[in-house]
C-alpha cells in the first residue's frame, strides 16, 4: 500500500494545514509526563509576553531560572488540578502574589494594538504521536497545546487501510486509561475522526465514553440536510472542515474564552456541537458587519442543544463589537468600525431552567454577579434593569412590557439585541409593538415622541434600527417566517436564516423518531334518538354534541381506559428497566377527568399495580355534580407534578419503605392542554392520543416522546392514536422534518381589507380621529399602569356613536351587521401581523387599527340559539385497532408554507336545519360501519330496561328525581342482574368495581327517569 493511503499521511496533511494557520510544531520530548505540561511552550510564552512579571517570580528564588521555572511549573500543575485547565487559562494564576496569565485572548476590538500583539503571542502547538503515560509509552496520534497546557486529544482513522472513525472511538474507550493525568486532569475534549466524520467526547469513561457527532450535515452547515458531511471540496477530505475552521487558532482561542464550560448540575464540560457553534458565529458576525435592525429566524429543531445555543448567543452579542468591514448600508446608517453593537441583550422566554443556565454560564465566562438579570416581579425591574449599567444580558417574558412606556428612561438610541426563545406569531401583535415601544421610548429618529403620535405609534410596528430580532423556533408558522425570517434573494420567499433540522436531529441520534412506531385505533359507534318528539337542529353544533356525547360517554372511556391500561402494561411498563412513562392526551378538560377516572377504576378492577396515573388540568370544572381541581384529583400541588411525575423507584434505594423519597411511583400522565409544549422527560416512551391533532400542535404535542435518555432505544417509542391517522400526523410533520419557506404577503391585502369594513356606514372619520388622538395623548401622559387604565376607560365616549350605529344596522340587518363585524376582526388582525411586515407609514391605516380595537370590544354579539339534542342512547360500540404504521418521513427537500392570505374567519352562512332523526343517522352510517349485535352498549341496555320495569315507572309518574332515585337504588340491581347474560364481562366488571357501579346506577337512574317522564308527556 502507497505511503498517500497510510494513517500517517492523513496526520502530515492535518498538521500540514495547521501550521499553514499559525500553529507551531511540538516536540514530544519537551512534554513533561508527570506535570502533564509543554515546559518549554510554557515559559516561551511567559517570556515573551509577561517579563517584569516574571523577573519578579524569578528574583523569589534567587535569580535562578531553572529552580523558578521548576517551582512554578509545579504549581501551576497543582493549580490545574485544582480549579481545571479552562478556568486557569482564562484567569490565570497567582505565584507569590504574582498574577501570571496563562493565555491572552482575542479583544472585542482591535483598536488597542498591545492587547493584539499579546493575543498573537499565544503559542498553539500540535504534537504528533505524543507518549503521554508514566507507565507505558503508548503514543496519540493528535495533541493539541494551547501554551503548554495540552486541551485536546485526535485519534485519526483511514478507511483505505481498514480503519473508520468507529475504530478511533473504540481505541479511545478500550486503550485509554481515563485515570491518566493527560485525560483526568488536563486535556478537555477528544475527537475521533477519519477523512469523512468527526465524532467528540469531553469525558473518557472506558466502555460507557459516549461519544457525539461533530458534522455539518450531509448538505453543510445551517441548511437543510441529514447526518454526515457534503462532498470533499478541494483538500479532498470531508472533514476538513475540523482543522481548517475549528482547529484554526482564532476559532481554537475563541471556543476556549466563549463557549466552553461546565454543567453545573452534572458537572459535565460542554463542548458545543457544531451547528450550535456556527449558528451563533454567523449571527454575530452577520450582526458585526450589518448592525442592529435585522431580524434573524433560527429554526433549530427539538435535540438541537437550544439553550446552550442561547446562552452562547446572548453572551456574544453582549460585548459584540461592529467589524472593521462594514456593510455598505451600515457605513449608511452612520455606523463605525469597533463600536458595541447592541446596549443590551433582552431574552424572551418563559423558561426558568434557561435563566439558571444563562447564570451559570456567563459568570463562568466574565466572573462578574449581575451581567445577567432575570426579571421575575414587577414592570419597575424591567424599568431599572434596562436603565441600569451592570446587567447586560436581561431576561423577561412578553407579558412584562406593556405599560411601561413611561418607566424607562434614558434610551433614545440605544440600541437592543431581542432574542425570542420559541418563536411564533404570538410575537406579532400588541405585546410586540408594546416592546418596541418600550424600547425605544419613540426615540429614534423616524419616531418623533414630540411629533405625530399617530405617525409614532403606525411606526412603532415596523423594523427599526435599532432593534434586532433573533427567533428561534422548532416549528416556524407562515407568520413566523415572514416576521423574521430572510428573503431569499431570488425568490424571495422567507427562509430561515440557520437551519438544523429534525431530519439532522434524529439521524445524529440527538433525538427519536415518534412517528416509527405508529398503532392507529378507531371507535365505531351508533346512537338512538330516545326523544319523544324530533326536533330540528343546527347540524355543526348538533353534530358536535353527539361527537362530544359519544366520546365522553361512560362505555367509551371504560373501553379505551382498558385499551390504554392493558397496552402500557404489556408494551411500556417493562421499558428502560421498569422506568417507562406514558402520556395521555385528552381533547377537553372533562375528558381528562373522565378518563383519568377510568384508567384508575379499571387498574383497581383488575388489581394491577405499577400504572398508577395522575392528570393535569386547569382550572376548576364540575363533572357528574361533582367538583375538580388538578391538585385535588392527584392530592398535591401543581407545581409539584413534574417532579413527582419524574419520580422512578427504580432509581431510590429506598422504594417501598418509609424512607422512599414518595410513596406512589406515577406511570401515567393524563393531560388536557398541558404539558404539550415544553415538558422534557426522557423517560416518556408512550403517547395515548385521543384528540385531533393539527398542524404545529401535531408536532408539538408527538415531540414530548422525542427526548433521549441513556435506557432509551428507538424500539421504546409508541403512538397509540384513537382518533387521527397515521397519514395524516405525517403531513402535519412534514414541513418541519428539514426547513419551512413562505411566499411573501401581498402588501395591498390590507387595503382590501380596510375597505371591506369602510364600505359600511359605521365608520366615521372625524370620530376615529379625535379617539385616536385622545387614546396616544393619554398614553403620553399616564404614568403609572392605574392612571393608564383610567385614562383608557375614559375613552370609551369616542366609540358611543359607532356602536348605535351598529346596533341600528343589526336590527334592520343582521347578517350585514355580523358581516361588518367579521371584517372588523379579520382587519385587526392583519393589520397586527402586517405592520411589523410591511413598512406602511399610514395614518389612515393606524387610525382604524387603534379605534377599530376599542370599538370590536363594544359590539353587541348576535346571540345563537343554543342547540340541545335531548336525549339519546348509546346503542354500539366497538373500539379496535385498524393499523400499525411507519409513518417516518422521507427526505424531501425544502417545504412551502402558505403565505398569509387575510379573510377565512368571517361568519359563514347558516347551514340549513335538519331533524335530529336524520342527523344521527348520517352519523351511524359514518361511525357506525360493521357494528353488529355482539356491539350493543350494555349500559344502555339496562336503561330501557330501567324504563320498562313498572315499579320504577310508577315511581318516576309521582315523584322528583331525588325521590325517585330512593325507589330505583333498591330495584336497580334486581333489574340488571336479571338481564346478566347479555354482557358477561361488563357485567363482571359491573359487580366487582364499586366506583363503577355507582357512576354507572347513577347515570342509569337519571336517564331512566328522564325516559319515563318522557314516554308519559311529562317535562
Amino acid at each position: 500500500m502507497s505511503q498517500a493511503h497510510q494513517e500517517r499521511s492523513f496526520e502530515t496533511v492535518i498538521e500540514g494545514a495547521l501550521l499553514g494557520s499559525g500553529w507551531l510544531r511540538g516536540a514530544t520530548t519537551n512534554y513533561d509526563r508527570q506535570l502533564g505540561l509543554d515546559s518549554a511552550e510554557l515559559f516561551a510564552f511567559i517570556g515573551a509576553t509577561q517579563p517584569d512579571e516574571w523577573a519578579r517570580l524569578l528574583a523569589y528564588h534567587g535569580n535562578n531560572p531553572d529552580e523558578a521555572q521548576r517551582q512554578f511549573a509545579q504549581y501551576l500543575a497543582r493549580q490545574i488540578d485544582e480549579r481545571g485547565p479552562l478556568d486557569v487559562l482564562r484567569r490565570g494564576v497567582r505565584d507569590k502574589g504574582v498574577l501570571i496569565r496563562l493565555a491572552y485572548f482575542k479583544p472585542a476590538h482591535a483598536i488597542t494594538d498591545e492587547a493584539i500583539r499579546l493575543y498573537r503571542a499565544n503559542r498553539l502547538t500540535v504534537t504528533r504521536q505524543l507518549a503521554y503515560s508514566t507507565s507505558y509509552n503508548k503514543t496519540l496520534d493528535l495533541v493539541l497545546f494551547v501554551n503548554g497546557i495540552p486541551l485536546a486529544t485526535a485519534e485519526l482513522k483511514n478507511p483505505l487501510t481498514g480503519t473508520t472513525v468507529e475504530d478511533a472511538k473504540e481505541q479511545y474507550r478500550r486503550t485509554r486509561d481515563p485515570k491518566e493525568l493527560l485525560f483526568a486532569r488536563r486535556t478537555l475534549v477528544h475527537f475521533a475522526v477519519d477523512p469523512d466524520l468527526v465524532f467528540v467526547t469531553t469525558k473518557l469513561a472506558g466502555e460507557k465514553t459516549r461519544f457525539l457527532p461533530f458534522n455539518t450535515g450531509s448538505a453543510g452547515p445551517g441548511v437543510s440536510g441529514g447526518a454526515g458531511n457534503p462532498p470533499a471540496g478541494a483538500s479532498g477530505y470531508r472533514s476538513s472542515y475540523l482543522w481548517e475552521q475549528v482547529w484554526h487558532p482564532d476559532t481554537w482561542m475563541d471556543l476556549v474564552r466563549r463557549f466552553l464550560h461546565y454543567d453545573k448540575e452534572s458537572g459535565a464540560l460542554i463542548f458545543p456541537r457544531y451547528h450550535q457553534w456556527h449558528a451563533v458565529t454567523n449571527l454575530a458576525d452577520h450582526a458585526a458587519r450589518h448592525g442592529s435592525g435585522q431580524n434573524y429566524l433560527v429554526m433549530h429543531s427539538a435535540g438541537s442543544g437550544k439553550s446552550n445555543t442561547i446562552a452562547w448567543l446572548a453572551h456574544r452579542l453582549s460585548s459584540l463589537h461592529t467589524a472593521p468591514a462594514l456593510d455598505d448600508d451600515a457605513r449608511a446608517k452612520g455606523l463605525r468600525p469597533n463600536e458595541p453593537v447592541f446596549d443590551k441583550v433582552i431574552i424572551i422566554t418563559d423558561r426558568v431552567v434557561l435563566d439558571r443556565q444563562l447564570q451559570d454560564t456567563v459568570f463562568q465566562f466574565e466572573h462578574v454577579p449581575g451581567v445577567v438579570q432575570r426579571i421575575d416581579k414587577d414592570s419597575a425591574q424591567l424599568a431599572a434593569a434596562l436603565q441600569g449599567e451592570t446587567a447586560k444580558v436581561v431576561i423577561t417574558t412578553m407579558q412584562k412590557f406593556p405599560y411601561i412606556l413611561n418607566q424607562v428612561q434614558g434610551l433614545r438610541g440605544k440600541r437592543f439585541a431581542v432574542i425570542v426563545d420559541e418563536a411564533h406569531s404570538s410575537q406579532s401583535g400588541d405585546s410586540a409593538a408594546a416592546l418596541k415601544k418600550v424600547l425605544l421610548r419613540l426615540g429614534s429618529d423616524d419616531v418623533d415622541e414630540s411629533g405625530d403620535l399617530l405617525t409614532a405609534s403606525a411606526l412603532a410596528r415596523g423594523r427599526h434600527e435599532t432593534l434586532s430580532y433573533f427567533a428561534f423556533t422548532a416549528t416556524p408558522k407562515p407568520k413566523t417566517l415572514e416576521l423574521f425570517g430572510t428573503p431569499h434573494p431570488v425568490t424571495g420567499t422567507a427562509q430561515p436564516f440557520h437551519t438544523y433540522s429534525m431530519r439532522q436531529a434524529i439521524e445524529e441520534g440527538f433525538i427519536l423518531d415518534v412517528l416509527r412506531q405508529y398503532l392507529t385505533y378507531k371507535a365505531y359507534w351508533k346512537l338512538a334518538n330516545a326523544n319523544p318528539d324530533d326536533p330540528e337542529v343546527d347540524p355543526k353544533k348538533a353534530g358536535a354534541q353527539l361527537a362530544r356525547f359519544a366520546s365522553l360517554h361512560p362505555t367509551m372511556q371504560a373501553q379505551k381506559a382498558e385499551i390504554i391500561v392493558e397496552h402500557f402494561r404489556r408494551h411500556t411498563a417493562p421499558r428502560l428497566g421498569g422506568r417507562a412513562k406514558a402520556m395521555v392526551v385528552t381533547a377537553s378538560r372533562e375528558g381528562a377527568v373522565r378518563l383519568h377516572t377510568a384508567i384508575r377504576r379499571y387498574a383497581d378492577m383488575q388489581g394491577y399495580v405499577g400504572c398508577e396515573s395522575l392528570v393535569a388540568f386547569s382550572g376548576e370544572l364540575e363533572v357528574d355534580g361533582v367538583q375538580h381541581t388538578e391538585a385535588r384529583s392527584n392530592g398535591f400541588s401543581e407545581g409539584e407534578l413534574p417532579e413527582r411525575f419524574a419520580y422512578t423507584a427504580a432509581d431510590d434505594r429506598h422504594a417501598g419503605t418509609p424512607k422512599a423519597k414518595q410513596p406512589v411511583e406515577y406511570r401515567i400522565l393524563v393531560v388536557a392542554e398541558k404539558y404539550q409544549t415544553g415538558f422534557d422527560q426522557p423517560l416518556l416512551t408512550t403517547m395515548y392520543v385521543d384528540k385531533l391533532l393539527k398542524k404545529v400542535a401535531a408536532v408539538q404535542t408527538l415531540s414530548r416522546l422525542n427526548r433521549t435518555h441513556p435506557l432509551k432505544t428507538q424500539g421504546d417509542v409508541f403512538v397509540l392514536d384513537f382518533v387521527n391517522e397515521a397519514g395524516d400526523i405525517a403531513a402535519e410533520f412534514k414541513p418541519y422534518f428539514e426547513t419551512a419557506a413562505t411566499t411573501p404577503t401581498d402588501p395591498n391585502l390590507l387595503y382590501t381589507a380596510q375597505h371591506a369594513v369602510t364600505a359600511y356606514p359605521i365608520l366615521v372619520d372625524s370620530e376615529m380621529q379625535a379617539y385616536a388622538e385622545a387614546l396616544l395623548a393619554a398614553e403620553a401622559k399616564a404614568t403609572t399602569d392605574t392612571g393608564l387604565a383610567r385614562a383608557h376607560a375614559t375613552l370609551y365616549r369616542f366609540t358611543e356613536p359607532a356602536v348605535d350605529r351598529y346596533k341600528a344596522l343589526a336590527a334592520d340587518d343582521p347578517e350585514a351587521a355580523e358581516t361588518f363585524r367579521s371584517a372588523l376582526r379579520d382587519y385587526l388582525r392583519m393589520y397586527a401581523f402586517l405592520s411589523q411586515v410591511v413598512p406602511y407609514h399610514d395614518e389612515e391605516l393606524e387610525r382604524l387599527y387603534l379605534y377599530g380595537r376599542a370599538l370590536l370590544n363594544r359590539l353587541p354579539r348576535r346571540q345563537d340559539p343554543s342547540v340541545d339534542i335531548g336525549e339519546v342512547q348509546l346503542t354500539h360500540l366497538r373500539v379496535s385497532k385498524t393499523g400499525e404504521h411507519d409513518a417516518s418521513l422521507t427526505p424531501e427537500g425544502e417545504q412551502m408554507l402558505p403565505g398569509f392570505v387575510g379573510g377565512g374567519t368571517g361568519r359563514q352562512h347558516d347551514l340549513e336545519k335538519v331533524v335530529l332523526s336524520e342527523l344521527i343517522d348520517e352519523f351511524n352510517d359514518r361511525f357506525g360501519i360493521g357494528l353488529g349485535e355482539a356491539d350493543k352498549v350494555w349500559v344502555e341496555q339496562q336503561i330501557n330496561a330501567l324504563a320498562e320495569d313498572g315499579t320504577l315507572e310508577a315511581a318516576a309518574m309521582v315523584n322528583d328525581e331525588s325521590n325517585f332515585g330512593v325507589v330505583c337504588d333498591r330495584r336497580i340491581e334486581d333489574v340488571i342482574l336479571s338481564r346478566h347474560d347479555d354482557n358477561g364481562k361488563l357485567m363482571q366488571r359491573y359487580l366487582d368495581d364499586e366506583g363503577l357501579r355507582a357512576q354507572l346506577n347513577q347515570f342509569a337512574r337519571r336517564q331512566a327517569y328522564q325516559m319515563i317522564r318522557r314516554r308519559k308527556g311529562i317535562a
